[in-house]
């Protein structure tokens, strides 16, 4: 079949209004003057409301509402009885996005039975110039806010799903913890240099616990100097660390010509001590945030997007998260759609500007997250190197380029997801396992073994059937690897294969020899 090009496909028909936020139909069954809008100005301690019909007649007049049971239930029993004097058929609660503010409120009707509809400030910003430009109150406010619900911006929300809420919640704590981490180790490098000044530059003090044991320990170069390079070994080595002879010798090397420190260089160390301790809880509770990621995303469909090499298991738990159910998106271009990763044009007559900068509405934490996934493909994955390469040879923009792997990746992670499928792409020319995957990050994690069983075996519910079979091949290698080796010690995985693979339905045959490679049929 032949395929048709750009110009010969159909056309979205233009639309006035939003989809998600049209009311006229409703309205034409009940009336205009029996359609109530309820609108809510949120603030963080109380929120005002009105009440109009669709032709903006008010029926109750601003109102304050406090943000406790009384004030919810007062207004709630207000719009009740104006609903029934006027004889209203329909009542919405059209309620402007304010940060977390306006959750109370959008809860506190939801669960007294009103449709909930939400207004973003912008919307609320444009219908409010118009009518008073210079002039910004709360009325004003709650005027713009009903005019936008009457022109379809008022817009229903997807019925939250708790699974992904917890992904999305868990994988901006781990970003913040990630961001807050970077910060220390900022300060920390700069306190290292006001104590021993050039050291960085001889080793990175966040390659290995040794740089920090060394300042925390010798304080300075002339304690380095006076053990020399035989005593710093020996000091190393009861330490616990197993240094090199030739990063000692540079140690020594730069302590011998190392500048005076700062004068209060002890205060300095007492801050980095601090500093680095805080440090290493922040990593520690990053470790953990990561466990807890593999173990949600493991029971949602996007823990395939680990074959593509270059995703790992923090990534896709982060988009997942930001994504929510893959089948609230038709096609993958809402997915790009949604996280506004698209030009803006400006179009006027015969003045027509397609290429402009990114546009600027969107879900901006999911462009966050598909343009991070893009960075780790142009370094991680071969084929989109290769084509970043290419498109960077012919003069192409590096943000552009970005885009496009965002967009691409995008089209093949919602083919996989949406199909539950493995994804065959340039891309996956040397792909990577689920499962094999998820182990090697569950032993990073050091993950107990009852735990890594249960992700295991959630993943495998989430990977096709025709894929079993070859997601056993690297268990199995695995599982021949860990019964040949010797010496004392858990052997875990000896215990965790045969189970996982039990599950995909590859049964293994007894060993001819010891320490014979398990064939699989």
């Amino acid at each position: 079949m032949a395929t048709r090009t750009a110009s010969q496909r159909r056309r979205r028909p233009h639309e006035i209004h939003k989809p998600a936020g049209t009311l006229h139909p409703r309205v034409q069954a009940v009336g205009p003057e029996r359609f109530g809008i309820v609108a809510v100005d949120c603030a963080k301690a109380r929120s005002k409301f009105l009440l109009a019909d669709f032709y903006g007649k008010v029926l109750v007049p601003p109102t304050l509402i406090t943000h406790d049971r009384g004030g919810f239930e007062a207004a709630i029993q207000s719009v009740r009885e104006a609903a029934q004097r006027h004889r209203l058929g329909v009542v919405i609660v059209v309620v402007e996005r304010t940060g977390r503010f306006h959750l109370p409120v959008q809860a506190a009707f939801q669960a007294a039975g009103f449709e909930v509809r939400i207004v973003h400030p912008f919307a609320t910003k444009q219908f409010r110039q118009p009518a008073d430009p210079g002039n910004k109150t709360d009325d004003t406010d709650l005027s713009a806010i009903h005019r936008a619900a009457v022109n379809g911006f008022g817009l229903l929300e997807h019925e939250p799903d708790p699974l992904y809420i917890h992904l999305q919640l868990l994988a901006r704590h781990r970003r913040d913890l990630v961001t807050k981490n970077v910060t220390l180790r900022n300060q920390i490098h700069d306190h290292f240099q006001l104590i021993m000044p050039g050291f960085c530059a001889v080793i990175d003090p966040f390659d290995s616990p040794l740089p920090l044991w060394i300042v925390k320990n010798l304080q300075s170069a002339d304690a380095i100097l006076e053990v020399g390079v035989p005593g710093l070994l020996r000091r190393l080595r009861e330490a616990g660390f197993r240094p090199h002879l030739k990063t000692v010798e540079k140690i020594v090397a730069w302590a011998k010509a190392a500048p005076a420190p700062h004068s209060q260089s002890s205060i300095y160390l007492r801050l980095l001590t601090t500093l680095d301790e805080d440090r290493m809880a922040k990593l520690e509770a990053i470790r953990t945030v990561e466990g807890d990621l593999a173990g949600l995303l493991v029971r949602t469909p996007y823990v395939l997007l680990l074959g593509i090499p270059g995703i790992n298991a923090v990534t896709a738990a982060e988009f997942a998260g930001e994504m929510g159910p893959i089948g609230r998106y038709p096609k993958a271009r809402s997915i790009t759609g949604r996280a506004g990763l698209f030009p803006s044009r400006y179009q006027s007559d015969t003045v027509d500007r397609s290429n402009g900068a990114l546009v600027r509405r969107g879900n901006h934490s999911l462009r966050e997250v598909i343009l991070r996934i893009a960075d780790n493909l142009i370094t991680c994955n071969d084929y989109f190197r290769i084509q970043a390469a290419k498109w960077r040879l012919s003069g192409k923009d590096p943000r552009d380029i970005h885009v496009k792997v965002g967009g691409r990746f995008c089209r093949i992670a919602y083919q996989m997801v949406a199909g539950q499928s493995v994804f065959h792409h340039p891309s996956c020319q040397h792909r990577h396992y689920v499962l094999d995957k998820l182990i090697k990050f569950s032993n990073e994690h050091n993950i107990d073994c009852a735990r890594i069983l249960l992700i295991l075996d959630s993943a495998v519910c989430q990977l096709p059937r025709s894929e079993h079979r070859s997601e056993a091949v690297p268990l199995a290698e695995e599982l021949s690897r860990t019964r040949s080796k010797r010496g004392t010690g858990p052997q875990l995985l000896g215990v965790i294969l045969p189970a996982v693979l039990a599950k995909l339905g590859v049964d293994l045959l007894p060993s001819k020899l010891s320490g014979e490679p398990d064939p699989t049929e």
